[in-house]
């Protein structure tokens, strides 16, 4: 049997990079798996994860999905206590995939999220296979960088910060983005790749994708904050 990998995806920009960097690396990814979380997360990236199933179809990878009533937090008295109980059903759903696969690892998108990582890593800890992490620690700017110059199209499609107003929404995440979100780190600390939660992603188009992803969308924009819905989405044409 090979190793296999599964590649922990939402469909944003820090997951598809991982994914790619895997698929570059040589990992056999034979599945990916995608979280749908109901409501705010501490685990997990929310906006617009369905799409992860256009994704997935683009780049010819096998999708599993945890649906939101997979997850029992409601009881969790702190933030720590949450992640734990919303960690608990991807372990389970990848101690089920063990017993079809011969997992070798995960891979994951965290950059700076201690909260996540340690909790990936000690959830691979105890199902014994690898985690490949490699965004984890990395610059910034030397991050979006690569990823620009490989080829992903990203879009934004969700934002929550000062300096992120309504035309941010829809917006392709590009040089002049970039250039914008530096000078709004300076000015208030918004960070460039979005980490503290200030924007959300999807990648529409990369090198490792067979077709890119068309969206069509409405915005919505609740004073300091908004996100688009997305009313129609399907794979074009190259």
């Amino acid at each position: 049997m090979t190793d296999d990998w599964v590649s922990l995806f939402s469909g944003g920009k820090d997951s598809s990079w991982a994914l790619y960097r895997a698929l570059e690396a040589g990992l056999n990814v034979s599945r990916l798996l995608t979280v749908h979380p109901e409501g705010d997360s501490y685990m997990y990236h929310v906006p617009e994860t369905r799409l992860a199933r256009l994704a997935a179809e683009s780049v010819g990878i096998e999708l599993v999905e945890l649906e939101p009533d997979s997850f029992d937090a409601d009881s969790a008295t702190d933030s720590g206590e949450q992640g734990d109980a919303e960690l608990e059903p991807m372990e389970a759903a990848l101690r089920e995939l063990s017993e079809e696969l011969d997992l070798a690892g995960v891979t994951a998108g965290a950059v700076e999220s201690e909260f996540q990582t340690n909790r990936i890593q000690q959830m691979c800890d105890r199902l014994g296979i690898d985690l490949f992490a490699p965004l984890w620690q990395q610059n910034p700017r030397e991050l979006v960088d690569a990823m620009l110059d490989a080829g992903f199209e990203i879009t934004i499609v969700q934002v929550a910060a000062h300096g992120l107003d309504e035309s941010w929404l829809g917006r392709t995440l590009d040089a002049d983005a970039i250039a914008e979100l530096e000078e709004l780190n300076d000015e208030y600390g918004v960070h460039i790749l979005g980490e503290g939660g200030e924007f959300e992603t999807l990648v529409t188009d990369g090198p490792h994708m067979s077709r890119p992803i068309e969206l069509e969308y409405e915005t919505e924009w609740e004073g300091t904050r908004g996100r688009i819905r997305v009313t129609d989405a399907w794979l074009g044409e190259r």
